[in-house]
């Protein structure tokens, strides 16, 4: 008896060891053979040779490159490679071009996609740095990109991805202003000419061009075209000249007996920058002082550039400055730098494309809240001698002294993310609290990379504070994070309880390190002067201030600064509304009155107004004749209040500007109530890095999906989409739809809709996805290595997770295989259109503006002309083909872009369609939430929902048979 009860408590005790030391174990079915997945989790050590990003790939970055060549030597001679005698290319059509642009020989023109190389022989070992005269031809208006490759290798990360910047200028050299009186922002046009440039780190955390180790013999120098065509004259491989410091360019200046020049005073106004290498850096508005110049207490002059959008590094403007003499100058300028806290920001200064000395490399502008005024050098002014005539001041964006420290942080950021990755492969990201991991065990190297990166974040945060002088607000974020490091290097057995605030610290790094590569700076003029002039005061006096304020005040109950401008009533004038931001509206002014207007006589009014005001407006009489970025545009047309622009003139031509689907959310009935300016869909990004060290394949299918998903959960990995997209996929992938025929009841209830829903329901029941979660959070951590989200979502990684650049993609959807071994990816988007209303008085006009606005070449100015005013992460999502085309998209992604676009389907829009969303969500939560039969649910809901559609379309008087 005891015998039996002594076993019976020794299995109660076996099975709770268990139940509380192990895993759950999910088996999902397959799809295909109705087995169940075997998804059980390794309990072996994880991989712990070296760091994630060593691990996934092999380039070393920059300065590990060149520590390996600290030895080698620094040959004198120099090699000029014809462009013209190039060896060979891959996939790239070239043109051979004769007196091209003045040049004095013949120069090769190389496409945006392929790759070019030359042959050259190298007689004297050691590190080379590598010069390009070049031509950047009309692309796309976005930075040459190109790949570098010797011998068919690229010999460090950075030189996967060099940029090489376009020439942009002003438009018009004299200030357009509205109607009002107000400034408007002059359009930003490309003006190419010859550059000269060296090689460099494309996000400028070498100060230094970039060397290239080259043994004697013979090698090859490979271009791959990543973005956009140029023109190639030649390459240099060379050492650059030592500049020599600001002291012996001083004895330089006693030597020669130049001499300061006396009186002289000239300025030049920061927004008459003569050329620049964005068009994001057009002319600002500054209302803050009036001290700014030009100024207007109540008008919008654009009186200043730079600010926010002159931040990356790279980016410059240059201005032509007269010299009325000979002589020493100094040189300052009025500047604002009130957005960079706790740390100077710095610009690489040239005269005439030359740096004047060492220290003009790194020219630092200190934090503060107003308007100040600097004499480069500071309380010692550098002396610049200059010729009599025209020169040329350029300023460059540089990281100076920040550079070294931002390297080690993003270092520490890899390695970091790389042992979180590690760390949540045994423990998951939600550890339990009452469990040993044993995690330095099954990390050997934990304890070492946590103290190493602690002591390295606190290197970093000292350099912070001697660049300033004090203690950095910017540290902070440094210190914290080394502190825990080294606690939690000395407690290793605490990790697995910190994981949250491991996490978030790391993350925090990532914002500080997208924070700090910023180095934003706003110019009102530079001056030259001669030393015995007195230098100008950055703001005016207490009585001045005192005046601004109160005439802004005043001025503000008379002004409208929301206004965008009106330009007539007459019979030829109508009236549009725009939904959006005061940029958008103010870009659409500009091009009206460019483009619009001068062709074809129409003056255009227009409004910015709240999206939500159109409707009640129209339905009161009160609404415009044509409104833009309208999304719900059915309520509209089934009211018949919006006119059918399927029987205006040359409709036809218009359409064949747009995919069909493009029109699915417009149609009603037999009629097409809007054009298309944007269309939204989704497409699948991976990260490449988590792929290859996991020896995974990127999914073509949902089959393929549903064997991935077990090995990304074996290593506590997840896959992300959000709910409905899912069910969208899979239904028009099987052949399914949303509606039987014009909208009359819905379609999900056939055997493909039942079907879908299934696997959908199952997706998130057996295979657990989550159905909340940050995507661009946790893709930026690793837990996420792949997911399903608008294809706009590439812009914000681009320019929001700067600490994975290089290691991320992005692809068409998972698909279903057909029976002829096609894979079917269709999905549905979402568009916004330009409307006609009913009522408008002047049609044919109103129908010239729509035709005008979908047009290419207003939809490509607009696009490109919005991302140089927002920025990569502003990229307009035209539904036009063309303009799409035209947008700065790189060919490879492009690419992929069209693969997907060719399988979206339309939102098919039916009176009363609100309620399918509505009721298949909560088919989808009794399912998830009860365990309800997928069937049963879904054909309860079915009802509701046809219900609802019979309602509406009576209300609508349309047929419901």
């Amino acid at each position: 008896m005891q015998i039996k009860r002594y076993k019976r408590l020794l299995f109660v005790v076996v099975l709770a060891l268990l139940v509380f030391s192990s895993k759950a174990v999910i088996f999902p079915r397959d799809h295909a053979s109705g087995e169940p997945i075997q998804t059980e989790h390794s309990q072996e050590p994880v991989n712990n040779d070296g760091n994630f990003a060593e691990t996934a790939d092999s380039l070393p970055r920059y300065e590990q490159y060149i520590a390996r060549y600290s030895d080698a030597p620094h040959p004198a001679s120099s090699i000029v490679i014809d462009a013209k005698s190039f060896s060979g290319t891959d996939g790239m059509k070239v043109n051979v071009l004769d007196s091209f642009q003045g040049a004095s020989s013949s120069v090769v023109q190389t496409d945006e996609t392929g790759s070019i190389h030359w042959d050259v022989n190298i007689q004297e070992e050691g590190l080379y740095q590598i010069g390009i005269r070049y031509f950047p031809i009309a692309g796309n208006s976005s930075p040459i990109e190109r790949e570098l490759l010797i011998d068919g290798e690229a010999p460090f990360d950075e030189a996967k991805r060099l940029s090489f910047s376009r020439v942009w200028g002003n438009e018009q050299s004299n200030v357009i202003q509205d109607a009002n009186g107000n400034d408007l922002r002059p359009k930003q046009i490309e003006k190419p000419e010859w550059q000269q440039d060296v090689i460099k780190d494309p996000e400028g955390y070498h100060n230094e061009p970039l060397s290239f180790y080259m043994t004697t013999g013979k090698h090859r120098i490979t271009f791959v075209s990543l973005r956009e065509p140029m023109v190639i004259d030649n390459l240099q491989l060379f050492q650059a000249e030592q500049i020599p410091s600001y002291a012996d360019t001083k004895k330089q200046y006693e030597t020669k007996g130049l001499k300061d020049t006396k009186t002289i005073f000239v300025k030049v106004q920061g927004e008459d920058a003569s050329k620049k290498s964005n068009p994001s850096l057009y002319p600002l508005n500054d209302r803050s002082s009036p001290a700014t110049e030009p100024y207007h207490v109540s008008k919008i002059r654009m009186n200043t550039i730079g600010g926010v959008n002159w931040k990356i590094p790279g980016q410059w403007l240059s201005w032509d400055i007269e010299v009325p003499e000979d002589g020493l100058y100094q040189l300052g300028l009025r500047y604002k730098q009130n957005l960079a806290r706790g740390v100077n920001v710095t610009r690489k200064l040239f005269i005439d494309d030359k740096l004047p000395f060492k220290e003009a490399e790194t020219i630092p502008f200190e934090f503060g809240g107003k308007w100040q005024v600097k004499l480069t050098g500071g309380d010692d002014p550098y002396a610049y001698y200059l010729t009599k005539g025209k020169h040329q001041i350029k300023l460059e964006v540089s990281m100076g002294e920040l550079a070294d420290a931002i390297r080690k942080v993003r270092a520490s950021i890899q390695m970091l993310n790389s042992l979180y990755l590690k760390v949540i492969m045994i423990t998951s990201a939600k550890p339990d609290q009452f469990r040993d991991y044993q995690l330095e065990k099954q990390i050997p190297e934990l304890v070492n990379v946590l103290l190493a990166q602690g002591k390295i974040l606190n290197q970093a945060a000292d350099q912070m504070d001697r660049m300033i002088g004090g203690k950095s607000e910017n540290a902070t974020v440094l210190r914290t994070t080394a502190y825990q490091m080294n606690d939690i290097g000395h407690n290793p057995e605490t990790l697995a309880v910190r994981m949250k605030q491991f996490k978030d610290n790391v993350s925090a790094l990532g914002a500080w390190l997208l924070l700090v590569n910023q180095q934003p700076l706003e110019i009102d003029y530079l001056f030259l002067k001669s030393s015995d002039v007195k230098t100008p005061k950055a703001n005016t006096g207490f009585f001045s201030n005192l005046e601004h304020e109160f005439g802004s005040f005043w001025h503000s109950f008379t002004e409208d600064y929301n206004s965008v401008g009106s330009r007539g009533n007459g019979t030829d004038s109508i009236n549009v509304w725009m939904s959006g931001g005061r940029d958008q509206a103010q870009l659409l002014r500009s091009l009206i009155d460019a483009s619009f207007t001068p062709k074809t006589g129409i003056q255009v009014n227009l409004k910015l107004v709240d999206g939500k005001a159109v409707l009640p407006a129209v339905l009161s009489g009160k609404g415009p004749d044509v409104a833009i970025e309208t999304l719900d545009v059915i309520n509209f047309a089934m009211r018949n209040a919006l006119q059918d622009l399927s029987q205006m003139p040359n409709f036809d031509k218009v359409q064949k500007r747009f995919m069909d689907s493009a029109f699915d959310q417009f149609k009603f009935k037999d009629g097409v109530y809007a054009i298309p300016e944007k269309q939204q869909f989704a497409m699948m990004f991976y990260r490449k890095d988590v792929f290859k060290l996991l020896n995974l394949k990127v999914p073509e299918t949902w089959q393929d999906m549903y064997h991935l998903i077990p090995e990304l959960q074996k290593h506590n990995m997840e896959f992300g989409v959000s709910s409905i997209p899912v069910f969208q996929m899979l239904l028009y992938q099987n052949g399914g739809q949303y509606y039987q025929g014009d909208g009359i009841a819905t379609d999900l209830d056939s055997k493909a809709g039942v079907t879908s829903f299934r696997k959908w329901t199952e997706l998130y029941t057996n295979y657990k996805l989550p159905l909340e979660f940050n995507f661009i959070n946790r893709f930026r951590t690793g837990e996420m290595p792949i997911g399903i989200d608008m294809y706009s979502t590439f812009n914000f990684l681009t320019i929001f997770a700067p600490e994975i650049r290089g290691q991320w993609g992005f692809v068409p959807v998972p698909g279903t295989m057909g029976p002829d071994g096609t894979i079917h990816r269709e999905e549905l988007s979402t568009s916004t259109g330009t409307v006609m209303l009913k009522d408008a008085k002047n049609k044919e006009a109103a129908w010239k503006f729509i035709d005008w606005w979908t047009d290419t070449e207003a939809q490509v100015s607009f696009g490109r002309e919005i991302e140089a005013i927002l920025g990569e992460s502003g990229r307009y999502e035209a539904a036009n083909l063309e303009a799409l085309k035209q947008l700065p998209w790189a060919a490879r992604d492009y690419k992929q872009i069209m693969d997907q676009l060719k399988w979206v389907k339309g939102v098919p829009a039916v009176p009363g369609g609100y309620s399918l969303d509505r009721h298949l969500q909560n088919a989808f939560y009794e399912v998830y939430n009860q365990g309800s039969d997928p069937r049963e649910t879904l054909e309860n809901y079915v009802r509701i929902i046809n219900e609802e559609l019979t309602l509406k379309r009576k209300e609508f008087h349309l047929s419901t048979k």
